[in-house]
């Protein structure tokens, strides 16, 4: 059996957080027709890191003020 070892960082996690919940309300709502996964997947992903960028522009974090 071959296996795969995957190690994300915290900013990856929480990219993969949001865009699984982007994707996962287009399911739920219908809005993924039959084998469009794999595009509602990589849009839900586009969009997940537009609005990290959005945050990451309007927003300093505290390790920012250092």
């Amino acid at each position: 059996m071959n296996k795969h070892y995957m190690s994300l960082q915290p900013t990856e996690l929480a990219l993969l957080h949001a865009a699984s919940r982007i994707y996962s309300a287009r399911v739920s709502s219908g809005q993924v027709p039959e084998g469009g996964a794999s595009a509602a997947i990589e849009a839900a992903v586009a969009e997940s890191l537009s609005l990290a960028r959005v945050i990451d522009e309007s927003v300093m974090a505290d390790k920012e003020l250092d």
